[in-house]
């Protein structure tokens, strides 16, 4: 196709929006972009936006493939015809709406509630930002059979998103997500959306909610006594100009901690992120004030949560008195044992206990729970696979714990998402009880990797924007699937996982199994030399992610440098083998 070339299919969907019921300031956009930019036309409309690991999340912007009034018009109406017929015995169908501090949040949320109380559904809506995991707690808190979150999480400013949750508030999956899809699809024409909301059925919520979901999290502590000892414990804490700046702070003096630092500049709510090129915790430069603010105030730890509080980035003090940032394996590794252990000595175990992970989290959650008799489960990537082991599970079993790699960790199961709020609270009480043992985090963490070996992990993305990158990243899933690699690294593959397939492949004995999990475009090599390598296209943003895993024994904390250094090596020999850099 040439580059000014339109692609018809994206005419046809911009053409539909032009003679249909769409205002002036939409229809005049399309003329431009038809005019002046076919590239963006294409983008904007060469496909409807669609629910991921997620849920829907895109940029900002007119046509079937952007966040703008019509879509999330769209999507709600799907959501409200669905829920409709879910609930049809229902006296009163009712929602919870909560957003972020993105730019057009209320907008959205605004749209979003006026077309699920015009289709007859009551919605509580909080009156400012809050972070998404309270949502999450307040479907439940106020039996409601949905909820939707306005975030795109930890995108850059010019997305934003739509996460849907069910009534056990964890977000949608099979097969809600397909049918709210469905339903959604299913409106062909624009005038079948009712924006004209009943302002009757719409109820603010806020403070209330505030004080029980803290008062929640309160009951997770385990070490009380111990944070009386240690609550000069100095913490630094930004929320990334996002929902955290109310709430974490507030769970962390709930706990009991005395010394909590904020960054002021970060704590101005504004969804253009002045002080960030990313608002993503996984980011080194994401924490660099807070970091700066934390060697101005001899803090001992440096806490960082994304726009919707979700996620929470950790920097720690090595050796050297320097800050180091942990990942999110590292930091799941840590509360963990913190957790497994502290349930022991608190005589709480009684070998009816569960975790979860997913499946390209560290291996080393599984052995750590191993030791204490503690059930595991390993799920899909994404919150929602969790939330659905904790629902399953309910009245038979006790969860203790859950996260993801990504920096997304659950402590109980009040809330079905993961949770900054709490983890915050939680890390905080684990480096207070380090603390105690005259121990840092970090030193807690060595020592972990002393006595179950030396687990590391890191993950690169490769990105590929737009129509043709979405493409190139099916057609490389295909290629690894029909010709995979015979060996990595000069380490023979002795086992595939193919989520996709749902089958496991033993290279070794050359047997087949079959893998109990929904359908998923994931796959997962394993050598001989102990590396784990997943590939998986991400479901909200145009890229692919590769999961290292590496591990080695660490006899003695004194050598811990070195056997980083060489599993750092290893995994950049595995990358350049693959060329992926």
């Amino acid at each position: 196709m040439e580059k000014n070339q339109i692609d018809p299919f994206a005419m046809e969907k911009a053409n539909e929006w032009l003679a249909g019921n769409y205002d002036a300031e939409t229809k005049a956009a399309i003329r431009q972009m038809i005019a002046n930019d076919p590239q963006e036309l294409i983008e904007s409309f060469y496909r409807d936006l669609e629910f991921g690991t997620g849920g829907l999340r895109g940029i900002m912007g007119v046509g079937t493939n952007r966040m703008n009034k019509y879509t999330v018009g769209k999507a709600t109406q799907g959501l409200a015809n669905y829920v409709l017929k879910m609930f049809p015995n229902q006296d009163a169908i009712s929602a919870v709406i909560a957003y972020d501090c993105r730019n057009n949040n209320t907008f959205f949320a605004q749209i979003t509630a006026d077309v699920l109380s015009a289709n007859g559904i009551k919605v509580y809506i909080f009156d400012a930002l809050r972070p998404t995991p309270e949502l999450s707690f307040a479907i439940r808190e106020l039996k409601a059979q949905i909820g939707v979150m306005i975030t795109a999480s930890h995108n850059p400013k010019e997305y934003n998103g739509y996460k849907v949750y069910w009534d056990d508030g964890g977000q949608l999956i099979n097969p809600h997500d397909v049918n709210v899809v469905n339903e959604a699809l299913a409106i062909q024409d624009i005038n079948d959306v009712n924006f004209e909301g009943n302002k009757k059925l719409q109820i603010s919520i806020g403070q209330d909610l505030d004080q029980k979901y803290i008062a929640a999290i309160q009951t997770l502590s385990l070490s009380p006594e111990i944070i009386k000892k240690q609550n000069d414990l100095k913490i630094v804490y930004t929320p990334i100009h996002g929902t955290g700046v109310k709430l974490v702070p507030m769970a962390l003096k709930a706990f009991g901690f005395k010394k909590v630092y904020n960054v002021p500049e970060q704590d101005v709510v504004d969804g253009n992120f002045p002080t960030v090129k990313s608002p993503n915790p996984e980011e080194p430069a994401a924490l660099k004030m807070a970091i700066e603010k934390a060697l101005q105030v001899g803090a001992d730890v440096v806490m960082a949560t994304d726009p919707d509080a979700d996620r929470v980035g950790i920097a720690v003090r090595d050796d050297s008195n320097e800050f180091v940032l942990l990942n999110g394996n590292q930091t799941a590794a840590l509360l963990s044992h913190y957790l497994f252990t502290k349930w022991k000595e608190n005589k709480l175990l009684d070998g009816n206990q569960f975790m979860v992970k997913t499946i390209v989290t560290s291996e080393l959650l599984i052995d750590m729970a191993n030791k204490y008799g503690i059930d595991t489960y390993d799920v899909l990537t994404g919150f929602k696979f969790i939330a659905d082991i904790i629902k399953k599970l309910e009245g038979k079993k006790k969860f203790i714990g859950g996260g993801e790699e990504s920096y997304g960790f659950l402590v109980g199961d009040f809330v079905r998402d993961k949770d900054a709020v709490s983890a915050c609270a939680m890390v905080a009480e684990t480096a207070a009880w380090a603390a105690d043992q005259g121990m840092k985090l970090m030193d807690l963490l060595k020592n972990i990797y002393v006595e179950y070996g030396f687990y590391y992990e890191t993950l690169i993305s490769v990105v590929k924007k737009g129509k043709a990158g979405a493409e190139a990243i099916q057609e490389l899933m295909v290629a690894y699937r029909q010709n995979p690699p015979k060996t990595i690294n000069h380490s023979k593959v002795i086992r595939i996982k193919d989520y996709q397939k749902q089958m496991a492949f033993d290279l070794i004995a050359h047997t087949e199994k079959p893998i109990d999990l929904p359908k998923s475009n994931v796959l997962q090599f394993f050598t001989a030399d102990g590396t784990k390598i997943s590939v998986r296209p991400s479901g909200t943003e145009p890229k692919i992610k590769y999961y290292f895993g590496v591990k080695a024994d660490l006899t003695s904390v004194d050598d811990y440098e070195k056997v980083h250094n060489q599993l750092k090596e290893r995994i950049r020999e595995i990358i350049e083998d693959m060329k992926l850099q």
